[in-house]
């Protein structure tokens, strides 16, 4: 017979059994690469493709399946598609359903342009095969005949659709498909015309460089001459002899190419040279058409520590600069590029940083002020559009936080400002043309990526188009870490972003090691309120390992102004890496945090931090992962090197004291070196030089190349193996 206490006894031991049964049945299991770069583990559903169609009401989508491509019409308000515009099954060619990569509607969006067979060139150039499909008729046409083109538009009438071909600009005229020839001195790294050369393409953000007039009877276009640039020469290991890749790529210091605008009348069949300036050795980033008879030059000199707009009439080409913005460092142009002319001609609104902050002005057409619309020690950080019937201005803010972004209206009296986003996190917003809907696409660190329609300027939620708790319900049985928000002060005093990502089960009596990701670049910013998966989805994948990973957004970086970002001007690397190590060692100095085993890890302007954070901070790093990075500014490109470090023959220490390879006699840790040798934006040329040095300073390390890939080091199985190596090298280095 049992006793009391016996009884006592097993009603405890089956609770516990009970509870551990239950406690392992609810354990959370680990994931692996497999599941992050192959199986999509983190990946969230988006509503991606959206076409505004002419009744904001609508928007095509582009639908894939197994033979055929589709494009269908979608009613915005149900979710629901509602036509067929484009029947992939049913068009052919060449004997098979027709598929394609990219499409543009006609002004009436009777006719739909399609292209096929699309190439890459650069990061943000194509070229392709196009065909006219006619929805009346369901007929195709090919648009031309000859080797690919590029950027085929229409002409706002739909009547003539433009592009470019071996360097020269076209136009066929629909529907007959004559051809007419604009430019005919177009030739391969010599004359570029109504294509932008490499480097405008990479740091200016343009690729099509011509503009179809609001009459369609005009084109304006930019004309490159780099016969002067030097030549960068790649090879790629495909054959049994490398084939040579020669393009026109200016290093800091060297010659840019000479760019003209010109306006081409289809009438009269004459291009008309718009008057820029005498100087040559400058910029011309953007172009806007006020009219039909005005054209909006955007110039910057140099060394792109002045901006101006100049109005210039394109019959004649004469011009007048109306306003002129001095910088004490630079003008960002990609930053503050927001202009837009009103229909009445007689203002327009524009974005600039001229009080510290990034915000929106009004300016009549002359160029005077008429007054600034937002203040504030915040930045108004895109101006998404101008509701003209309503006088309302809707732009992406950072007034709450700055690692937040929240969509605003305000009028175009500078009253009546409305914070229309709900929810902390990340918003951002596509506008229907007529501006009376968006789509409000919205995450946070803990919740994943929801898409949402509302009306405007109300901002009531009609529908929820896309939910991602499916994503959120599948991590939830695996071993996530837990991400955290803090700030850190640098050295002058001022409030740098950061984050960690703790183990699951994190424990602080115990020590880890620590991993940080810097990027670190002018503007840029890792630290957000935001959910993310692919790079942080490793993050999460090694914080199961043992480890914390860590990030800081130093001085420099972007989201809290103008003299925030631009105080590492004509010293590349000097705060940043100091800011770095500052972050090791208040990481360092946590209890939990084993000051010993602290790594860095970047890639491209990352990879010049981290490589040149554990060669000066070598007594607080132990290892770093540099993948992609610039070695030396003297190997970069003119654009973005000089706006921030100014001319190499005019400032040599800008230039060498914080390359990494004035410091590799400095390394005490472990490095890994990773390039692809078909990167042609920061070119193999870096890792071979670092290694070079290296290697002259008798210092031991490890080095990885991919061959023939570009920057993003992608394609096939390269990502898995990339992220598979860099583990492998954490877990023995670190």
């Amino acid at each position: 017979m049992w006793n009391q206490r016996t009884k006592v006894f097993f009603s405890a031991l089956a609770l516990a059994l009970c509870l551990g049964s239950a406690l392992q049945a609810q354990e959370k299991q680990a994931f692996t690469l497999e599941d992050v770069f192959k199986k999509g583990l983190f990946a969230q559903r988006g509503v991606y493709g959206i076409n505004w169609m002419n009744d904001g009401r609508y928007y095509s989508q582009t639908l894939g399946g197994a033979d055929a491509d589709y494009i269908v019409k979608m009613d915005i308000t149900t979710g629901n598609a509602v036509d067929t515009l484009f029947n992939g099954a049913e068009v052919q060619l060449n004997g098979k359903p027709l598929q394609f990569d990219a499409y543009s509607f006609s002004a009436d969006e009777k006719q739909i342009l399609l292209a096929t067979e699309e190439e890459n060139i650069y990061r943000r150039s194509t070229k392709a095969y196009f065909y006219i499909y006619d929805t009346q008729s369901k007929s195709l046409k090919k648009l031309a005949e000859g080797d690919k083109q590029s950027y085929a538009t229409f002409s706002p009438d739909g009547s003539k659709i433009a592009f470019v071909r071996n360097n020269d600009l076209y136009y066929v005229s629909l529907p007959t498909l004559a051809e007419t020839r604009i430019t005919t001195d177009g030739e391969w790294n010599k004359i570029i015309n109504g294509n932008a050369d490499w480097v405008y393409e990479e740091e200016f953000y343009l690729s099509q460089s011509f503009q179809w007039s609001p009459d369609s009877k005009r084109l304006a276009y930019w004309r490159f001459d780099e016969s002067e640039v030097p030549e960068f020469n790649m090879q790629y290991f495909t054959d049994l002899y490398p084939t040579d890749y020669r393009f026109k790529y200016p290093k800091a210091g060297e010659k840019n190419s000479v760019v003209d605008v010109f306006v081409y009348d289809l009438e009269g069949k004459k291009a008309q040279k718009m008057d820029a300036g005498p100087e040559k050795d400058q910029y011309l980033p953007r172009i806007y058409w006020i009219n039909s008879d005005m054209l909006s030059l955007v110039r910057l000199n140099r060394l792109q520590n002045q901006l101006d707009i100049l109005h210039a009439d394109v019959k004649t080409g004469t011009s007048k600069v109306i306003l002129t913005e001095k910088a004490k460092n630079y003008v960002d142009i990609n930053f503050t590029d927001d202009i837009k002319y009103l229909s009445d001609g007689k203002s327009f609104i524009r974005t600039s940083e001229q009080d510290g902050f990034k915000h929106i002005y009004h300016h009549k057409i002359d160029g005077s002020l008429i007054r600034q619309i937002t203040k504030g020690a915040w930045e108004a950080e895109s101006l998404l559009g101008i509701d003209e019937k309503k006088k309302t201005l809707y732009y992406i803010s950072t007034e709450d936080s700055p690692i937040e972004r929240y969509l605003y209206s305000i009028s175009l009296d500078g009253k009546k400002k409305t914070k229309m986003s709900v929810g902390k996190g990340v918003h951002s917003v596509n506008f229907s043309p007529d501006f009376t809907y968006y789509i409000n696409s919205f995450s946070s660190n803990e919740t994943p990526l929801t898409v949402s329609l509302h009306t405007a300027p109300s901002a009531k939620q009609v529908k929820v188009l896309q939910e991602n708790n499916a994503v959120k319900e599948r991590l939830a049985k695996y071993t996530i870490g837990t991400k955290e928000f803090f700030t850190l002060k640098a050295s002058d005093g001022q409030v740098m972003e950061a984050y960690t990502i703790k183990p699951h089960n994190f424990d602080a009596n115990k020590k880890y090691p620590v991993l940080m990701f810097v990027y670190g670049g002018p503007g840029s910013q890792n630290v957000r309120n935001q959910w993310t998966g692919g790079r942080e989805a490793w993050f999460h994948y090694l914080t199961q390992q043992g480890y914390i990973v860590a990030c800081v957004d130093n001085r420099g970086t972007g989201a809290k102004g103008r003299d925030f970002r631009q105080m590492t001007y004509g010293m590349l690397g000097k705060y940043e890496v100091e800011d770095q190590i500052a972050g090791a060692k208040y990481l360092g100095g946590l209890p939990f945090v084993d000051k010993d085993r602290i790594g860095i890890f970047g890639w491209s302007y990352g990879g010049y931090m981290s490589s040149l954070s554990l060669f000066i901070g070598n007594d607080v790093f132990k290892t770093a992962i540099a993948v992609a990075p610039v070695t030396n500014w003297r190997y970069y490109d003119t654009i973005y090197t000089e706006r921030y470090c100014g001319l190499p023959q005019e400032n040599g220490e800008g230039y060498d004291a914080y390359s990494p390879l004035s410091h590799v006699d400095k390394l005490k840790g472990n490095l890994l070196l990773i390039h692809g040798t078909g990167d042609d934006n920061v070119h193999f040329q870096n890792a071979v030089m670092m290694q070079e040095a290296l290697i002259q300073a008798n210092k031991q390390f490890e080095s990885f190349y991919y061959p023939n890939k570009n920057h993003g080091i992608y394609g096939g199985n390269t990502t898995f193996h990339l992220y598979t190596q860099m583990t492998d090298f954490l877990l023995r280095k670190l």
